[in-house]
């Protein structure tokens, strides 16, 4: 297995959404004693509708707290309760995510002629187990290659699996791994699934949906990966 493990070893992603640079490389606002900014951001408005708050486009100390709360969450930098473009994309994600319901195969872009099949689309950064046109598992929302670290896309083969996995290369423990292009493949991290900016081109997963994927897949199971993740 020595040259397989060679082969095997990606790292997941550990710090901020890949955004518009333009976007991403404006000056943080003032902050208050409390590390809590009292500047509206740009995306003020959709920023509090979508944690509920009252949707008047001004921040106030009660809308700083919620949206650094969700920042803390997901690991967004910096954590000033700021309604930036990075924290409105994973919130728009997550909409959108949402949108999709329980039938991710709607676009008719993953194979259904291949019997079990685990598809991943990276525009949704979404995941999904199915059978024909039966879901199996699923959608779960995954986290994908960064900006330089794709994770590529078309069909494959699941062709290894290695249950307590670390990579040699970044000394990362990669558990429930199931490799299916080169070092590419699935397994779970304990960060948020929208910590920015994303893996080293594996698909990250929770620990629960790590464990079920593998159960429900074998070596030689296909894969189906397409789209093109935001920013990338």
């Amino acid at each position: 297995m020595g040259d397989i493990r060679r082969r095997s070893v990606v790292a997941l992603g550990v710090t901020g959404l890949v955004a518009p640079l333009a976007l991403a490389l404006t000056a943080a606002p003032a902050q208050s004693a409390t590390n809590c900014t009292t500047q509206a951001g740009p995306y003020q408005k959709q920023v509090e509708k979508f944690l509920g708050r009252p949707v008047d486009g001004r921040q106030s100390a009660a809308d700083c707290k919620a949206i650094k709360a969700f920042q803390d969450r997901n690991g967004i930098t910096p954590d000033i309760g700021y309604a930036g473009p990075v924290t409105w994309a994973v919130m728009d994600l997550i909409n959108q995510q949402k949108a999709v319901g329980k039938n991710p195969g709607k676009d008719g872009k993953c194979p259904v002629n291949k019997g079990r099949i685990a598809c991943v689309n990276l525009t949704l950064q979404l995941s999904w187990i199915q059978d024909g046109r039966k879901l199996v598992y699923g959608p779960v929302p995954v986290r994908t290659g960064r900006k330089g670290y794709t994770t590529r896309t078309g069909l494959k083969k699941i062709y290894w699996r290695d249950l307590h996995h670390v990579s040699t290369l970044y000394n990362v423990p990669m558990p429930y791994s199931q490799f299916f292009d080169g070092g590419q493949a699935f397994h779970s991290v304990g960060l948020s699934m929208w910590n920015p900016p994303g893996s080293h081109g594996c698909v990250n997963m929770t620990t629960k949906d790590a464990q079920k994927y593998w159960s429900l897949l074998r070596t030689g199971d296909d894969v189906f990966v397409y789209g093109r993740k935001p920013g990338t």
